[in-house]
C-alpha cells in the first residue's frame, strides 16, 4: 500500500517536472526562433543594405535592405 503512494507521489512530481521543461523548451524556441526585431538601431539599417526615412509621422522607418519597413530607435 506504501508503496503505491510512493510511485504515484514519484509518477506525479516527474510529469510535473516533464510539463515545466516543456513550457521553457518552447518559451526559448520562440525567443530565439525570432529572426526580425520589431526596431531596430540605425546602424543596423544601413549595415544591411537600407536607408532610414525620416519622414514618417512618428519614428523614422528602415526602407530597403533586410530590415524593410521596421521603426528605427
Amino acid at each position: 500500500m506504501r508503496i503505491r503512494r510512493i510511485l504515484a507521489a514519484v509518477f506525479a512530481t516527474a510529469a510535473l517536472a516533464g510539463l515545466g521543461l516543456t513550457g521553457a523548451a518552447t518559451a526559448t524556441a520562440a525567443t530565439v526562433g525570432s529572426v526580425t526585431p520589431t526596431s531596430v538601431t540605425p546602424g543596423e539599417c544601413t549595415d544591411n543594405g537600407g536607408t532610414i526615412d525620416r519622414s514618417t509621422p512618428v519614428l523614422p522607418t528602415c526602407r530597403g535592405g533586410m530590415y524593410d519597413g521596421q521603426t528605427v530607435d
